[in-house]
């Protein structure tokens, strides 16, 4: 190897050497570094409540662990809800889009880290051609290959805050996709307790028309025999009919579930059926939740929020890119080389090797621009206190989401035993007046009156424990996802 190509490749291990050791300027890195964001909550949960609170809450519990997020919803030990969830997360779009955005941002690394690197590249050539220059012709062959390079210096760090940058945006784009694998499992688990909400409706539905269907028989036998009056027997054929309809209602509302569990999972609808039909177990119970505990300490429960940590991260980015546009301010320095060896003969006679060879820096400085820079710097700069008033925002959300469903547990918490004592009392009185009527000793219009005081008291007791499964899933939500650590739960 002779001097020239050992000038050459010296040329391009010297940058490969330096940008190994420093990730900095090489004179000074522009812009501001970025100092951790404190999230702004309060130091208590501004609301009573019965959720147990601890203080061991981890961080970032799923830690993008694909089979961890299941693991909260397994505790409900119902087969049929893991099974819609893996498969709302093998369609769905929002998930398929983020993870492009994920692809992207790491593309967006490999391009910021090798602006850092100089580049190489390879040529070569063959060209016959044909010359007079006023004589006898003369052909001419030559045969080429080269090696190419350049590489930009990072004097003030510019390429330094948009490799930060780069990787901020890829952290942010995991969470974003975190977040999303997340709202997915709370649609498709909401979707799932409406449905067995609706069946259980039914279910109470349908054994209040069963029963008001026998009313109405019995009164239609009666009232052939000259028994009761013909008031009577409109009132209870009446409320059969109403019953009837109310059945009919609830069957299609499970229907419109139905579909909307086909449209979140791409699950078959035939094949939907027979999964959800085939634990009998299962049919018409409300799926029963595992709870878990919650930091007493906001702030460290809304470390573990996806859109929170996103968030944060977009921070970072803007941070950075504050850097990356206040280094276009300041000279740039690029080096460049190139080493081309070509052998090359006239008429037929023997190949003879010509080398061409260059080095040299090129220095290029910002002298006018019409302030273009310094408003690239100024935009810079508005973009992160955006990005800051965003994490804001969405922190103060967060709290408020979480003391939410904490307020939401509590009401459900403190009114199912006075809705399960009503229940108890309209049974009771329904009975009662039941027993009466069928003695003769009482009248049609009353048990019709105890019947739907019975038939609304039991509908509103479903309905606060379908509520109160639905408060849990909402901390789950509120609370960042995932709970898989046995310790949390009870």
């Amino acid at each position: 190897m002779n001097y020239k190509t050992r000038i050459f490749f010296h040329f391009i291990l010297l940058p490969l050497a330096l940008s190994a050791c420093t990730s900095r300027g090489l004179f000074t890195t522009v812009g501001p570094d970025y100092q951790s964001v404190s999230i702004p909550a309060p130091t208590n949960w501004q609301t009573d409540h019965n959720v147990k609170l601890d203080a061991s809450l981890p961080i970032l519990a799923h830690e993008g662990n694909q089979t961890e997020l299941l693991h909260w919803w397994e505790g409900f030990q119902d087969p049929v809800l893991t099974r819609l969830l893996t498969a709302a997360e093998q369609v769905n779009a929002s998930l398929s889009d983020a993870k492009a955005r994920i692809a992207e941002a790491r593309a967006n690394i490999v391009s910021a880290d090798s602006a850092i690197m100089p580049t190489l590249d390879f040529t070569g050539g063959a060209r016959r051609s044909s010359s007079s220059f006023g004589g006898s012709p003369f052909i001419w062959t030559q045969y080429s290959v080269g090696l190419q390079s350049s590489w930009e210096l990072d004097l003030f760090g510019g390429l330094a805050r948009q490799h930060e940058a780069a990787h901020s945006q890829l952290e942010s784009r995991n969470a974003a996709w975190h977040d999303a694998r997340v709202a997915v499992a709370i649609e498709v688990a909401d979707a799932y307790l409406g449905y067995r909400f609706c069946e259980a409706r039914k279910q109470l539905l349908q054994t209040d028309s069963n029963s008001r269907q026998e009313s109405s028989r019995l009164s239609n036998i009666t009232r052939a025999q000259g028994f009761s009056s013909v008031s009577e027997t409109a009132l209870a054929n009446a409320s059969a009919a109403d019953s009837k309809k109310a059945v009919l209602q609830q069957i299609a509302q499970c229907e419109r579930h139905l579909k909307g569990i086909v449209s979140l999972t791409g699950i078959q609808e035939s094949d939907l059926r027979t999964l959800l039909n085939q634990h009998a177990e299962q049919i018409a119970k409300l799926p029963t939740p595992p709870e878990f505990k919650i930091a007493a300490i906001p702030a460290k429960v809304l470390l573990q929020r996806p859109d929170i940590s996103g968030a944060e991260r977009d921070v970072a980015e803007a941070c950075a890119n504050i850097g990356v546009e206040r280094a276009k301010q300041f000279p740039k320095l690029s080096l460049s080389g190139n080493i081309t060896p070509t052998l090359q003969n006239m008429n037929g006679a023997a190949l003879m090797l010509a080398q061409t060879w260059a080095i040299g820096p090129t220095l290029s400085l910002p002298l006018f621009d019409a302030g273009k820079r310094a408003a690239d710097v100024e935009t810079a700069k508005a973009k992160y206190q955006a990005a800051s008033s965003r994490f804001n925002s969405i922190v103060r959300i967060a709290v408020k989401e979480v003391e939410e469903a904490l307020v939401r547990l509590d009401s459900a918490h403190k009114s199912l035993p006075e809705a399960l004592s009503a229940e108890n009392g309209y049974k009771t009185n329904f009975n009662a007046m039941q027993t009466l009527y069928t003695n003769g000793l009482g009248n049609l219009l009353d048990v019709e009156t105890a019947r739907r005081n019975m038939l609304s008291a039991e509908l509103a007791t479903k309905d606060l424990k379908r509520e109160q499964v639905s408060a849990w899933i909402a901390l789950y939500r509120a609370t960042g996802g995932n709970w898989s650590n046995d310790k949390q739960l009870h």
